[in-house]
C-alpha cells in the first residue's frame, strides 16, 4: 500500500509563513497585499501559476516569482513565521512507516530544497520512499507527481491513496486514478474536498492508522 502526502496545510501548518511570504513580495513591488484567505485558497499550486492566479497571466508574474524566491529564506529565518506540526504527524507517519505492507511519498508544492528542509527539520529522514516536488512536475492538479511516484514504487493504483487539505491535491488524485482522502483541518473547506472527488474526509492524523488497501 502506498500513502502519497501533500505537505503544506496536510503535515505542515506553514500558512504563516507562506502568507509572510506574499505580504514581503507584493511590497517589495508596491502591490496591493493580497487578502490571507484568497493565498491560503491558493497554497498547493506552484509559484507561477499561483502569481498568474494574484495578477492575472499578463502582470508581472517572473518577477514577483524572483522576489519570492529570494526573500521566502528571509522571512523563514523569523521564529514568528515558523511552520509547526499538526497533531500527531510524526507519530503516525513513524507508525506507518514501520509497517511492511506500506510505503510512504511526498507530493508537495515546494521545491525540493523545501521539502528536504522540513524532513530534516522534524526527524522524517528515510520516512519517504518517493519524494515528488514542484521543481520537476507540472503544477498541481495535473496528476503527473503522483503518476510518478506510483511508477517509482510499482504499487498497484487500487492500493495507492493520496492524502491532501485542498481541491488541487483530490483532483490530482482523480487524475491519477487512485482513492483521494481529504484531511479537514487544512486550507479548503470540506465541501470543496469532497466536490474535487475526495473518497473521504478524516479528522486525526491517526485515523490513517486503520487505513486498509
Amino acid at each position: 500500500m502506498l500513502i502519497i502526502f501533500d505537505v503544506d496545510g496536510t503535515l505542515v501548518d506553514s500558512q504563516n509563513l507562506i502568507y509572510a511570504a506574499q505580504c514581503a513580495t507584493f511590497e517589495a513591488h508596491g502591490l496591493p497585499v493580497p487578502s490571507r484567505e484568497k493565498v491560503l485558497s491558493l497554497v498547493g499550486l506552484s509559484l507561477t501559476p499561483t502569481f498568474e492566479a494574484l495578477v492575472g497571466k499578463d502582470g508581472p508574474v517572473a518577477e514577483l516569482d524572483a522576489t519570492y524566491r529570494k526573500l521566502f529564506n528571509q522571512v523563514l529565518s523569523d521564529p514568528a513565521h515558523h511552520e509547526p506540526l499538526f497533531p500527531a504527524v510524526t507519530q503516525t507517519l513513524t507508525s506507518l512507516a514501520a509497517r511492511p505492507d506500506v510505503t510512504l511519498g511526498v507530493a508537495t508544492g515546494k521545491s525540493v530544497r523545501g521539502i528536504m528542509r522540513v524532513i530534516e527539520q522534524h526527524g522524517w529522514t528515510g520516512l519517504f520512499s518517493t519524494i515528488q516536488t514542484a521543481d520537476t512536475h507540472p503544477s498541481k492538479p495535473h496528476p503527473s507527481m503522483l503518476e510518478t511516484a506510483i511508477a517509482e514504487t510499482g504499487m498497484d493504483k487500487s492500493r495507492c491513496f493520496f492524502v491532501g487539505d485542498t481541491s488541487y491535491d483530490m483532483s490530482m488524485a482523480v487524475s491519477a486514478g487512485i482513492t483521494g482522502i481529504g484531511v479537514d483541518w487544512g486550507y479548503h473547506p470540506v465541501a470543496s474536498l469532497r466536490e474535487a472527488g475526495a473518497s473521504r474526509i478524516i479528522s486525526a492524523m491517526e485515523d490513517l492508522l486503520a487505513l486498509q488497501a
